[in-house]
């Protein structure tokens, strides 16, 4: 049962009736989409997007765990990189559906004309356009990241430690100097990416999901309102995960070199061994992330999480009431909620956006519509007693009534 001291008396009541469902505290994950949100729960994974039509879609699949193929996968140090890959290949998966569903019909809608490179592409892909385009950014990421986060760290050690500090930086300290440069190169890389106006967007809904998992877990029911109010920053965030990853490489790495100080002067030896130390260093982040969540009122966690929540405040953003919507829909749907395949946007229905609706005005200069006014109206003017409005009333009247 969560503690309710800290809410005020209507929250607190909202609160104890939303928690005649247990609440199960990191049973919930999820991941920002272009236009969407994807949210894995106890009853699979649920995708909702935000449509061009504005409408949300929400599909729930049924999505089997590794360690539910193969039991030894769910074990500790070993669940870490085996989940990790997991994530990586399903979000992915989720990334291109989404991708494929909010912008492809976007140049349709617009009335843009196809141009002929993207006639030819359809023509020789076809349906597998997007899985195509998708391999070949997926393969430029790894490329990147390893240039931008493995090699060019060495890199600029070595001018460092040759012009700066004439070869004195050994040992230990090319494992700190790395890693320092590295966290520098990710945080600048992050702030760049999130000036980006459709990044912007993307870590709005990031910003969405979190607000909605701390409502679920809070014990209040999903609204609007509620969500609102909930911190966007959440210890157990993927941006988290990789900033616990960073540092802890450096840890792993001053180590090794300690024993093998050799390492520092074969370059591509010393990038397979940092290599080799990713499994090592993403199951020993794995274990604290989730210990973290578990834990996230004691003071010692609270100050090695602070890094990583730190980090959030580039790769999360305030996300607005229809962002927050679309998070709602894919958390309940992933809590195996009821949930609505298609939520049409509410000016839809309304008179004034019905396609069908009569056009009312404007009027030629001098026109005067006729008006049938309603009788209680009619009977205010007349027994107000103010003979401008009476004038009014008489000449807006029809005819037969005015006799």
């Amino acid at each position: 049962m969560m503690n309710l001291t800290n809410l005020t008396g209507a929250e607190a009541d909202e609160s104890r009736a939303a928690q005649s469902e247990e609440i199960l505290i990191g049973a919930v994950g999820g991941e920002a989409l272009m236009e969407g949100i994807m949210m894995r729960g106890p009853a699979g994974a649920a995708i909702s997007l935000r449509l061009p039509d504005h409408s949300i879609e929400t599909t729930l699949k049924q999505v089997k765990a590794p360690k539910d193929k193969w039991k030894p996968l769910g074990w500790p140090l070993l669940r870490g990189p085996v989940s990790f890959i997991d994530s990586i290949i399903f979000g992915y998966r989720c990334m291109m559906e989404a991708a494929e569903k909010t912008t492809l019909d976007d140049a349709v809608q617009n009335g843009e004309a196809e141009s002929k490179l993207d006639k030819w592409i359809q023509d020789h892909f076809g349906p597998k356009m997007m899985a195509v385009f998708g391999a070949v950014a997926g393969v430029l990421g790894v490329l990147l990241a390893l240039g931008l986060f493995v090699a060019l760290p060495t890199f600029l050690f070595d001018l460092i430690n040759k012009f700066a500090t004439q070869g004195q930086l050994v040992g230990g300290w090319k494992a700190l100097v790395e890693g320092g440069i590295r966290v520098l190169l990710l945080v600048g890389y992050m702030f760049v990416m999130s000036q980006i106006k459709d990044i912007r967007r993307v870590f709005q809904y990031h910003g969405a999901e979190h607000k909605s998992i701390f409502c679920y877990e809070n014990g209040l029911p999903l609204t609007v309102e509620n969500v609102r109010k909930q911190s966007r920053l959440h210890p157990r965030c993927g941006t988290s995960f990789l900033f616990i990853m960073v540092f802890l490489s450096i840890l792993v790495s001053a180590g090794v070199l300690l024993l093998f100080p050799e390492l520092k002067d074969h370059k591509l030896l010393w990038w397979g061994v940092k290599l080799l130390q990713f499994p090592v260093i993403m199951s020993l982040g794995y274990e604290f992330i989730r210990f973290a969540g578990r834990h996230s009122d004691n003071i010692f966690i609270r100050i090695l999480s602070a890094p990583g929540l730190g980090m959030q405040c580039i790769t999360t953003k305030e996300p607005s009431d229809d962002i927050i919507e679309v998070g709602i829909c894919a958390l309940e749907a992933a809590l195996g909620r009821p949930f609505e395949p298609l939520r049409k946007p509410p000016e839809a229905n309304s008179p004034e956006k019905r396609e069908d609706a009569p056009e009312i005005g404007p009027f030629p200069d001098g026109a005067v519509p006729v008006i049938e006014p309603p009788d209680t109206i009619v009977d205010d003017i007349l027994n107000s007693g103010d003979d401008a409005l009476l004038g009014i009333l008489l000449d807006s009247l029809p005819e037969s009534r005015s006799e």
